[in-house]
């Protein structure tokens, strides 16, 4: 088992050492790497790796796909191992998981051409695209729709009933690159004119949603923005879930979350990679994969979905 990444915590004044005490002890299981003897590359281990041409050429290479933390490392890969597996078998080659502890981890490892597929989310997307062209290859579709919202949560019992009612109060960001769990509720607080380190009294990174809902639920803080599709997972598998939180707001709906490839992936690769997922609802064994992930299929990205995201970056600024 790994080191838990480094929370990154503000505060107007003092350190409240019970606070860090509880963090620490309602994250660790969820937010420490554990891999065990299962096959998975985590992104200190990628160094170790034989550098590879930006494009793969045989089918003897390893494709590694990225995903990014959106869900805390043992869900991540008890997630998607079948999708591992799956993509072995209709690519012909051997496929691995890279796990990174941030978003921008993972984009490090696209631009650098150390993986070049990967599971991203929005905001880290639109960072990509811009900074050095990554391109959306397919989306998910999840309940009939290809959107997600940012759910702003507290506790069940929280006296709150608008973001203003958090003025001075904790709150757990996901990701630094995140959309709904930090651009989103920054977004809406500069338009109070906010910040918020002028409008909380502390603030965490928990790096992952699974891990902020999990913080609310231990009322190891007052509140979280949260992926709703993430929360939405949770509250099917556990019923403690919606009797220890509940959702305050809802914002969006927002582009879901793409399938993301390196611009200078090899086009008979990238084309191979499109229709594996475009197809993989028309068979028995990608249906069980698809089922797992709690996704209908995959589908063709349209990027002006993701404008109402780029407007907030734009106002918001790009990364932190």
């Amino acid at each position: 088992m790994e080191n838990l990444p480094d929370y990154l915590l503000r505060k107007k004044a003092g350190r409240n050492l019970s606070f860090v005490l509880a963090l620490l002890f309602y994250l660790v299981l969820g937010a420490c790497f554990h891999s065990g003897s299962q096959d998975v590359i985590d992104f200190s281990a990628i160094e170790t790796l034989p550098r590879k041409a930006t494009t793969f050429q045989g089918f003897d290479d390893v494709l590694l796909l990225a995903v990014a933390p959106v869900y805390s490392p043992q869900t991540t890969l008890d997630l998607y191992r079948a999708l591992e597996d799956y993509l072995e078998d209709q690519l012909h080659r051997q496929v691995r998981l890279v796990q990174g502890k941030t978003y921008s981890e993972i984009n490090d490892l696209i631009r650098a051409g150390k993986t070049l597929v990967a599971i991203v989310c929005t905001n880290a997307y639109l960072e990509g695209q811009e900074n050095f062209g990554l391109e959306a290859l397919v989306v998910p579709q999840i309940d009939g729709e290809v959107v997600y919202y940012s759910y702003l949560i507290v506790p069940a019992d929280s006296p709150a009933h608008s973001l203003t009612d958090l003025r001075e109060q904790t709150f757990a960001f996901s990701d630094p690159l995140s959309n709904s769990g930090r651009l989103v509720p920054v977004y809406y607080l500069q338009q109070m004119g906010e910040t918020p380190d002028s409008f909380f009294s502390r603030t965490i990174f928990t790096y992952s949603h699974d891990n902020s809902v999990r913080a609310v639920m231990g009322k190891v803080v007052d509140g979280a923005a949260v992926d709703s599709l993430v929360y939405n997972f949770m509250v099917e598998r556990d019923s403690t879930v919606p009797a220890k939180t509940r959702i305050l707001i809802r914002w969006g709906p927002y582009g879901i979350n793409p399938v993301v490839v390196h611009p200078r992936l090899d086009r008979v690769l990238k084309e191979k990679l499109r229709t594996v997922f475009l197809t993989m609802h028309q068979n028995t064994q990608g249906q069980a994969v698809l089922a797992a992930l709690g996704v209908d299929r995959f589908l063709p990205p349209n990027t002006t979905s993701y404008d109402s995201v780029r407007m907030m970056r734009d106002h918001v600024g790009r990364q932190p």
